[in-house]
This record gives C-alpha cells, structure tokens and sequence, in this order.
C-alpha cells in the first residue's frame, strides 16, 4: 500500500446500524455489504459479533461473501469478545480485529468504573491476546478527544507495542473542531507512529456539531491516513462522518489532500439508496453528494450559467457519483424486459428475490401502468422475509365518523383465515385484524409512508417496525394501496 493511500474503512454495518430504530437482517447486511464492495471501499466493518446472535450471523454472512474488502468485526477488551469476533471474520480474505476501550476520566469513572492503570493492562492484554488470532488489529481510543493526552499517548503506544498496526484517535461524541482535532492528530502521529510505516492512524469522527466530515479531512493534513464513516451519514445521535462525503471531497480537491483512493465513485449514488431503503431512513434533499437536490438547478441566473457550461455550478458530475439512468417499464414488460432494466441499474438478485421483486412489479404495473426508477429501486429494495408462510389474500376497511373497522384474509401455510378488528383508525384495525389471526402480541413501534411518486395514483413505500417481545423486526412493501401495503409492510415484518 502507498504511503499516499487514504484507505476509506466504512462502518455502516456496526455504528450505523446502531441508530435507533435501524435493524437489519443478515440477508440485508449482506445485500449493502455486496454494494460496498462494488464501491470499493477498503475496510468493512460488519458489525459487532459477540453483542447478538443474529449480528454474529450477518459478520459471518459477510465474511464469507465480500472477498475483496477487508472485513472488520469490533471486540471489547474481552476476551470472549476478540474469540467471536475471530470465529465470525477468519473464513474472509482479509480478516480484522477492531479492539477498543474507553480512555476519558468521565468514561472511565462512570462507564468502566475503572482506574487508567486497568485500562491500561486491558488494552495491553487484549490486544496481545488478538494478534495472536489476526495478524490485522486496529485499536481505539473510544472518547480520545475528551481524553488526557498523556495517557492517550501511552495507552496507544501500548497497543502499538502489543501488535496493532492501526491506531484510531475517534472524535466519539463529535466534541472536536478542526484546529484542536488537527494539534492532537499530530501528537499522535510524532509520537506513536514516527516513522514507522506500518502504524496507520485512523479518524472515528461524530457529527453532534456538524464538524465530523471538517474534522476527518483536516486529519489527513496531519498524516491520518485512515478516514471511517458511514454512508449518508447515519450512527449514534446525529451521525457519523459521511463516507460518500470523504471520498468525493478527496477526488474533488486534489490539491488540498494529494491523497489516492480506491474508491468506485459511480457506485456514490445505488450504495446510498440502498442503504436508505434498507435501514428505513431517508437522505435529506440537501443532502451532499446523494441528495435529491445536490446537482438540481432551480434559480433562473442559475439555470442560464449552468446551460452556458455546466461547470458554472457544478463543482463534479452528476454521472460521477452516478446519477444517470432513467427508466420507465409498464404493466407488458415481461421478465426479459425487467431484468434489462435492472442490469442497466447494475442492481443483481438471486432467484428468490427476483421472482419476489417481479411479483410485485406485475401487480404494481397493472394498478398504474407505468413505473418510474424511483419506483423499481423501491420494489428491489424489498428484501423477501425469510419465511413466507403467511400471505395477505384481502383487508377491505371501514371508516365512519370516529369508527374504523377492517377485515382481513390471510394465507397461513395453506389455509385461509378471517378475521374482522376495530380500531384508532383503519390502519390500525387492520393490524389488530393480523395480530387476531396469529395470535400475535407484537406491537408496532415505528411506522412510516413516503410517496415514491407524485399524483393521486402516487406509488406509497411502507415501512414498519415491530417488537415481537424478543427483537425488533422491519417489514417494508410497495403499493398504490396504502392499506394494502401497509398490512404487506406489516406481514413482511412479522414473517422475519
């Protein structure tokens, strides 16, 4: 690796995932997985193996599929920690160990509720202990920017001593600015790395004051030569550094940061609308890069230059993160025409999805005779649950005045079943109708309809979050109906 490489480590997966509401399945980790590695991103950290089971299986899941990005799985200081972070991530190509620790008086006093002595042994011992696993270890200084210099200074040197070969200096709760984070990066970079061009500095950097993408970049100018983010910004509280950020501002100026990166900048824009379809949250029009409004022209002097030559406003492409394709299918597009669509989008499925995703184009086209890219991704992005036992046959509803009634058949496992609710609303007698005939006490948390289309034949995407009394579950579903979907939505959830 050049010593001029900035190596782009996406944390997606593991920090994203942990914004409330979010909670992917293996299948679905693995689908953004696939599109990081389109993407190119040097290191993906899949999650955090040893919190659950199921984030066990999606690491593994991944590890077993991506085979050109590093993947990285986070470790406590514990060793049953680094053990099933190992199990999870040593079948990849390229496998790494992510061991942190909490480094600040007030983490360690009120979190850890241990001295800097014992930290000090346990990130010594841990990561002694994960080398012996994985020649790949990164080390993280959780709180570092709220941390006594001193003792940042020494407890990374004793990771470093102990085999960690990437030393990450995270901003954990976005508390830095870009002059005092830029002081501390060279700290860092003088006294633990040197020279030394093994040791790879590394930014974690959080965006509680709208600072992580400023911070991270003015790292660079102090030698960090490792950025992590994740894509549209999504983590803990207001986000992480936006990965698809870094990497356009590096390609965009040269000249400031004269750093190379690998990244596949046309893949910018399908990696983002998938991570938002999947996780339920949505970009911001304004949003760099990725948002609906970031190459859009609207001003009349605007518009005049822009025609004029398009470099007036537009500092990069719209085709450079890959904004291009437009594509209009309807109700007669068979399966040779819908695979064609999709292979222009470069969006692959398997069998399974495929035949699901066809499905409900067929019944969507038929409703609508048209359907828009917005509305195939949208289809796309439904990921089939993994048991389809249980199928929607009808929901009709009734409102009148304050009184909402609905019945609803489903198919479970072959035999029809009715039965009729009422409820605060015909949304909600529907799902007291479902909850009736599975006799199921989940109970909805989060409930969303974005209108993927405009006009009162307005295509709906439905996305739901329930609590079955053990996990949180998504469901989503596409539908001109937005009763219908929402029941489909609603279904896709329960059948997880």
């Amino acid at each position: 690796m050049s010593s001029d490489q900035l190596i782009i480590f996406d944390t997606t997966l593991r920090d994203g995932e942990q914004s409330p509401g979010i909670a992917l399945t293996p299948s679905e980790k693995l689908l953004i997985a696939q599109q990081l590695e389109k993407l190119k991103v040097d290191v993906i950290e899949a999650g955090f193996a040893a919190s659950s089971p199921g984030d066990w299986e999606g690491v593994n899941l991944i590890a077993k599929n991506v085979k050109n990005s590093t993947i990285a799985s986070l470790a406590r200081c514990v060793a049953d920690d680094i053990d099933q972070s190992w199990e999870a991530i040593k079948i990849a190509n390229k496998s790494r160990i992510h061991v942190f620790t909490s480094t600040s008086d007030i983490h360690m006093e009120h979190m850890l509720r241990k001295s800097k002595e014992e930290v000090l042994k346990d990130a010594r011992e841990s990561v002694k202990y994960a080398k012996k696993l994985c020649e790949d270890i990164e080390f993280s200084a959780q709180d570092a920017t709220r941390t006594d210099k001193d003792f940042l200074i020494e407890i990374l040197k004793a990771a470093v001593e102990e085999g960690a070969t990437t030393i990450n200096v995270p901003d954990t709760v976005g508390y830095a600015t870009p002059s005092d984070y830029l002081e501390l990066l060279k700290g860092v970079y003088d006294e633990v790395k040197g020279k030394n061009d093994d040791i790879i500095i590394s930014t974690h950097c959080h965006n509680d004051l709208g600072l992580a993408v400023a911070n991270s970049l003015t790292a660079i100018t102090a030698g960090a030569r490792q950025i992590e983010g994740a894509i549209n910004g999504i983590g803990e509280r207001a986000g992480n550094t936006s990965t698809e950020e870094i990497i356009m501002a590096v390609k965009t100026r040269q000249d400031q940061y004269g750093v190379d990166i690998k990244a596949e900048t046309t893949e910018i824009l399908e990696t983002s609308r998938l991570v938002s379809k999947l996780t339920g949250y949505p970009v911001q029009f304004n949003k760099a890069v990725v948002g609906k409004n970031a190459f859009s022209h609207e001003s009349g002097i605007h518009q005049h230059g822009y025609l004029r030559n398009k470099m007036t406003y537009e500092i990069m492409t719209p085709d450079s993160v890959g904004q291009e394709a437009k594509i209009i299918l309807g109700k007669h597009s068979g399966r040779a025409g819908f695979k064609d669509a999709l292979d222009k989008l470069n969006i692959e499925l398997d069998e399974e999805s495929f035949n699901s995703s066809f499905e409900t184009f067929k019944k969507l086209a038929d409703r609508k005779g048209e359907i828009v890219e917005n509305e195939l991704r949208a289809i796309v992005g439904q990921v089939p649950s993994q048991s389809g036992s249980v199928k929607l046959v009808s929901v009709s509803v009734n409102s009148k005045d304050d009184f909402a009634s609905a019945s609803v058949t489903l198919n479970v496992q072959g035999e029809e079943q009715t039965e009729s609710a009422e409820g605060d609303g015909m949304i909600d007698a529907a799902f007291t109708a479902v909850k009736k005939i599975l006799k199921s006490k989940a109970k909805l948390i989060d409930y969303k309809v974005d209108s993927i289309t405009k006009g009162s034949d307005s295509t709906a995407e439905i996305v739901t979050i329930v609590n079955d009394g053990h996990n949180l579950k998504q469901g989503r579903a596409v539908s001109t109906d937005v009763v219908q979907g929402s029941v489909e939505s609603f279904l896709n959830a329960l059948n997880k």
